[in-house]
């Protein structure tokens, strides 16, 4: 795989039981390019090792004055360099792609999972830590892969070359055969002192990572309540922590790198030492003396690998156990889809609470508890949260469709649906099915005053569609958010869209038009509204009323609000002594309230007034 033919067509499926499992699963699938790296690596290491014999050969020759031989070391000497430049080149160019490639197989599994769990994904994990598994992790579990092939070729070069020593000169050979394992693994009572506290710093960057994202995702709220300095000093003490986590981790790891620095060098001075008196007495030539040297010289370059290896190692094993973790998530419900692909239509059916969506209607739900309202809303878009006999659409269940398939059929729009930084009309370019004009989603949403902003917001945007989004649309008001996100779910056009709360921060006149356009525009479609709003619920065909999680009442607006106790006090805010002095005063009145059931009928009032006024 080379960086130009990305992304994959198939990242594979993950074997994600831990992040040592994960990492040798993205080796194995890396292989073409470690074997690549491994040759260019073993033609790199090998030029620079042959470079000391090469010297050696012309000292020696210079010695004896053999200009043959000197022409030769020169010819050995041209060749090796090219052998280094060349291998050198293609190491890195390989190394590097390998990273790339590695990171890119990561970032599209994470992608996949993050498009299979949908807002599920959320819910089980922190969005800070998804952010950093998604950036920083990437990039380390991308390190290790890289750094893994060349650690090998060093690997291999240093005993080829310590064997060599040894046939070639086996008096210092063997102090070198006894010295480099020394010097490989005088670092290991180190690391894992260094690889505990390099997790100790990751995991307070995530953490930090994690507050920064909350902080930001909240920091319309936080002016308005003064709530910024708050947060700042928790923020402020969280990134001390992590700076004061990362200067321990580093102190371990300069003690490392001083370490392959020292011995190192006290191996060259034992084989100076020793060969000098190995010349002295006659038992070896100064050429070979000056090749064993330089060899000990140049192995501690590949030596520096054992080094980067445990780095890599250290940093990318918590970063792949994050990974691991994401990607071992499963959907609740999920049946890997034992239909054919097809898009059911007909009426929507909850066999857990009752609740039914005729075919071609708009309803509307009330619950009063709003996060049990929220997983009734992912329940019926198949992302049930929880266990459970499967929502029927046209009498198919949705767990038994492939995935793609039950999304065309049903769209789920949450309460606090994300807008992504780019054009409007990148915004509403959505799959869809093509009924839908995108102005006539946007007229339906009542959101002229918001391309007027846009509009206004982005320089020489002239034409609406043209204009600029900020990230998660954070220069518009909520509303207005609210409006562009239900435009681009009208563009959708699914055969059922599921809405939750799609009005809470719009006005009630603005709100009262929306559900007109609404109605319009979703003519013969089925549309599902989670509402306790009276505006959206007097345009409903239909109104399902749940209590406990089940369907106690169905019928329309205002019929509930006469003959339902409980859900006139969601609807109308009721509190608990106003609903016994109301039913107390319909008994003394022959279930009649004296003043037509002030609550509801006040509230009804309201409503023809501000529909009059639309």
């Amino acid at each position: 795989m080379q960086i130009h033919d990305l992304p994959y067509p198939d990242p594979g499926v993950p074997d994600a039981r831990s992040g040592p499992r994960f990492l040798w699963w993205l080796f194995r699938n890396q292989l073409d390019g470690q074997l690549k790296s491994l040759a260019w690596g073993l033609l790199h290491f090998a030029s620079v090792a042959s470079l000391p014999f090469c010297v050696g050969v012309a000292v020696q020759a210079a010695v004896d004055r053999s200009g043959g031989r000197l022409a030769l070391a020169g010819g050995l000497m041209a060749l090796a360099c090219v052998g280094n430049a060349v291998g050198d080149t293609f190491l890195h160019r390989s190394a590097v792609t390998n990273w790339i490639t590695a990171a890119a197989r990561v970032q599209q599994l994470l992608g996949r999972k993050a498009a299979v769990l949908g807002s599920a994904l959320t819910r089980r994990v922190a969005a800070g830590e998804v952010v950093a598994v998604s950036t920083g992790d990437v990039e380390k579990i991308g390190w290790f892969v890289e750094a893994l092939s060349r650690f090998t070729a060093a690997a291999v070069t240093i005993v080829v070359v310590t064997v060599g020593l040894l046939v070639y000169q086996p008096a210092l050979g063997v102090v070198v055969a006894v010295g480099l394992p020394v010097l490989a693994l005088a670092v290991l009572p180190l690391l894992p002192r260094a690889t505990r506290r390099a997790d100790v710093q990751r995991e307070k960057a995530g953490r930090a990572t994690e507050l920064a994202s909350d902080t930001v995702a909240g920091l319309r709220v936080l002016r308005g309540i003064g709530g910024e300095d708050l947060f700042l000093d928790r923020y402020r003490r969280a990134s001390q922590e992590v700076r004061h986590a990362a200067v321990r981790s580093a102190r371990m790891w300069s003690l490392i790198a001083a370490v392959q620095v020292l011995l190192p060098g006290l191996l060259l001075i034992t084989v100076v030492w020793h060969g000098v008196r190995l010349a002295r007495d006659g038992r070896i030539d100064v050429g070979e003396l000056v090749t064993v040297y330089s060899s000990v010289m140049l192995l501690t370059y590949p030596l520096r690998h054992f080094e980067e290896i445990a780095m890599a190692y250290s940093f990318s094993r918590p970063s792949a156990r994050r990974a691991a973790r994401v990607l071992s998530l499963e959907r609740t419900m999920d049946t890997a889809g034992t239909r054919a692909a097809e898009t059911p239509a007909g009426d929507l059916y909850d066999p857990r609470t009752g609740l039914c969506a005729p075919s071609g209607s708009l309803t509307a739900v009330v619950c009063g508890d709003p996060d049990a309202a929220g997983r009734l809303a992912e329940r019926l878009g198949g992302h049930a949260a929880q266990e459970g006999t499967s929502v029927l659409l046209g009498g198919v269940p949705l767990d038994e469709l492939p995935l793609d398939s039950a999304r065309t059929a049903v769209l789920v729009q949450d309460k606090d649906p994300v807008l992504l930084s780019g054009t409007l009309r990148e915004l509403l370019d959505v799959p869809a099915s093509g009924s839908v004009d995108p102005g006539a989603a946007l007229e339906a949403a009542q959101c002229q005053d918001v391309l007027a902003a846009l509009v206004q917001g982005s320089l020489g945007a002239e034409d609406p569609m043209d204009a600029r989004i900020t990230e998660r649309g954070r220069s518009l008001s909520g509303g207005q958010r609210q409006r562009l996100a239900l435009a681009r779910s009208l563009v959708t056009d699914p055969e059922v869209l599921v809405l939750d709360e799609p009005t809470s921060a719009v006005d009630s006149h603005t709100e009262a038009r929306v559900a007109q356009g609404v109605r319009g525009l979703r003519s013969g479609r089925t549309t599902v509204v989670f509402t306790s709003s009276p505006l959206l619920l007097d345009r409903a065909d239909r109104v399902v009323f749940l209590h406990e999680g089940t369907v106690v009442a169905v019928g329309g607006h205002r019929e509930l609000v006469r003959t339902e106790p409980r859900y006139r006090a969601v609807v109308t805010r009721e509190t608990g002594e106003e609903a016994a002095s109301s039913a107390a005063l319909r008994a003394g009145n022959g279930g009649r309230h004296p003043d037509e059931v002030p609550d509801g009928l006040r509230e009804l009032e309201t409503l023809e007034e501000i529909e009059e006024t639309a």
